[in-house]
C-alpha cells in the first residue's frame, strides 16, 4: 500500500514506538487528526510522526496534554510543518521551559530550608519567615513559587 495515501495506524505505531491504543488516545485528545480511507480505516499524515514525537518529548518536559494541544494548534493542519514552523514553536516554549527550570532550581536549592509555606513547623521559620510574612504573597510555598523573603 503506498504511503502517499496516508499511513495506516500500524505503520505510525511502528515509526513512533507508540502503542496503537496510545495513538488512538492522542487522537481522542485532539493532538492528531486522521482521516478515513474508502474502506473506513484510519490514515495519518507523515507529519503525524513528528507531532507524536513532539508529544512524547513535551511530556518529558512536564507539559500537560492541554498545553501540548495548544502548542500543536499553531502548526498548519493542511501541510507538513516546516523547519520554520518548528522553530517558531520552540521559541514559544522557551519561556515556559525557562520558568520550569527556574522553579526546579529553587526547589533543589531550597527544599531543605524555608519554602515560605507559612507552616511554622521548622525551627528556621522564626529566622526565614517570622510571623508568617510569606503568607502576604498568597497561599502555597511562596518562596518556591518565586517570592523572596524581602518582598
Amino acid at each position: 500500500m503506498p504511503f502517499s495515501d496516508g499511513l495506516p495506524i500500524g505503520a505510525l505505531a511502528e515509526r513512533t514506538g507508540l502503542a496503537v491504543s496510545a495513538i488512538r488516545y492522542y487522537e481522542d485528545q485532539g493532538l492528531i487528526s486522521p482521516w478515513r480511507n474508502p474502506g473506513g480505516q484510519r490514515r495519518y499524515q507523515r507529519a503525524d510522526i513528528r507531532r507524536l514525537s513532539f508529544v512524547m518529548i513535551a511530556q518529558q518536559f512536564g507539559l500537560s496534554l492541554p498545553e501540548i494541544r495548544e502548542v500543536l494548534s499553531g502548526l498548519p493542519g493542511n501541510r507538513t510543518p516546516t523547519k520554520a514552523d518548528w522553530t517558531r514553536i520552540s521559541k514559544g516554549l522557551r519561556k515556559l521551559l525557562d520558568e520550569r527550570i527556574s522553579t526546579l532550581l529553587r526547589l533543589r536549592d531550597n527544599l531543605d530550608g524555608c519554602i515560605g509555606c507559612g507552616c511554622l513547623s521548622l525551627p528556621n521559620c522564626k529566622l526565614y519567615n517570622p510571623e508568617d510574612r510569606a503568607k502576604k504573597g498568597g497561599s502555597g510555598p511562596r518562596y518556591l513559587m518565586g517570592d523572596t523573603p524581602d518582598t
